[in-house]
């Protein structure tokens, strides 16, 4: 690296430092959402984040019992006012009681923001190439285990076909941090895909230039989805060699003002995880506004240098999915695949605690067993369209329905 290049480095990390995310991600002071003047240091607009006219009535507070914050009907409004100290009580509940309030509440934010129907995307996974050496991941770069593959652009445009066919009214494209496929190439697939029918298209792709990320949107790409992981800085370093929290955030932010459909989300359980980086992980989707958060619980590869660490805690994933309805209701949140491989009624317990997105696999059979970030995930038992018949009669059962719509961002129709 150039000196120019390591002082410009240096700089943007310093001007970093003072943003109101850095703040909350490495924990030094509250993350207090509702604070214009700390938001207004980030790239993003105040304006942008905050809507204070969501719910003016301030004439409720939140009931407090046994020394621990219970969440009330208009809790959700109340979170922006909330630190992470807070997020961390509701995220403890421990009694039955507490956590059952908890869950019911979320499901009723759930139903009152975006209603009932499940909207469905279909996610193709074209590559399992990564130039990345996330430390939990078993698409890593030094996994010489893993047999690798990437899908043709016909193959791409061919599997997206079938999917239209079957219903699905939004295509996932995603694969690891595979730069084989020039920002050209993805626009020219995305184009392809766009000219098979009206069907959104989600990209997850990884960290790219802010031009090229422009360059996506320009073809027609409407979503980005990007996990941040975990919101603390300093395990986000250990975990991912060579990276960085800011270089993340920016990303995201870049994608943001670029008008893409934004979302993000983290891992349950990741070793030197505790209760409140996973508060600051809410409050990180808070503050940064997203359309949509996956959460997901971590399942140890074999292949990787943490794979003896235990798998994340349903009941905490779940709980995070649930404060994360609370804290942004009208955000599209998935049923994690990796929350139904450690659990066969992971889809149902999702959904019922907040949850409004299911992502089959539609990968070609012959892909999808490579694409393994985690080993015996449920969606190899899934049929090649996905399973989208058994999840809609699945969904009768609960009441809730496929949606008809491309499931574009509740938060932008709102506004």
């Amino acid at each position: 690296m150039t000196l120019n290049a390591r002082n410009r480095e240096a700089r943007d990390r310093q001007d970093f430092q003072q943003t109101g995310v850095a703040r909350v991600c490495q924990g030094r002071v509250p993350a207090t959402m509702a604070n214009r003047d700390e938001l207004g240091k980030t790239v993003l607009t105040p304006g942008e984040l905050i809507d204070t006219a969501l719910h003016p009535d301030e004439s409720t507070e939140p009931a407090t019992g046994q020394g621990r914050f219970v969440w009330t009907e208009t809790g959700y409004d109340r979170l922006t006012e909330r630190d992470v100290t807070d997020i961390a009580s509701m995220l403890q509940a421990c009694s039955e009681g507490e956590t059952e309030l908890l869950f019911a509440q979320a499901d009723q934010t759930r139903k009152r923001f975006v209603g009932d129907s499940v909207h469905i995307r279909g996610i193709i996974e074209f590559s399992n190439y990564c130039m990345r050496n996330c430390l939990y991941c078993g698409l890593r770069r030094d996994n010489h285990k893993l047999r690798r593959y990437r899908m043709t652009p016909d193959e791409i445009l061919a599997a997206s076909e079938n999917g239209i066919r079957r219903g699905y009214r939004t295509i996932v494209l995603q694969s690891g941090e595979d730069l084989h496929y020039s920002t050209s190439d993805i626009a020219r697939i995305v184009e392809g895909i766009k000219g098979l029918g009206d069907v959104a298209v989600t990209l997850s792709v990884g960290e790219r230039a802010r031009s090229e990320y422009a360059t996506m949107k320009s073809a027609g790409a409407d979503r980005f989805l990007l996990k941040h992981e975990t919101a603390d800085a300093e395990l986000y370093r250990r975990l991912h060699p060579g990276r960085s929290l800011e270089m993340r955030i920016e990303c995201l932010q870049n994608l943001k003002s670029l008008g893409f459909q934004v979302g993000s989300g983290f891992i349950v359980g990741l070793p030197g995880q505790d209760i409140s980086t996973i508060a600051r992980d809410i409050a990180l989707l808070k503050l940064l506004d997203v359309d949509m958060a996956g959460i997901g619980p971590f399942i140890p590869h074999p292949d990787t240098p943490i794979a003896l660490y235990p798998a994340g805690d349903v009941a905490m994933t779940l709980k995070a999915l649930v404060v994360t309805r609370l804290a942004l209701p009208h955000a599209n949140l998935p049923v994690t695949t990796a929350l139904a491989t450690l659990r066969p009624d992971g889809r149902k317990l999702a959904l019922s605690c907040g949850g409004n997105v299911i992502m089959p696999n539609i990968t070609p059979a012959k892909y999808r067993k490579l694409y393994e970030i985690y080993p015996d995930s449920a969606s190899l038992k899934d049929p090649e369209d996905g399973g989208i018949g058994e999840i809609a009669l699945m969904l009768e059962t609960m009441g809730r329905r496929i949606s008809q719509t491309k499931g574009d961002s509740f938060r932008r129709k709102r506004r």
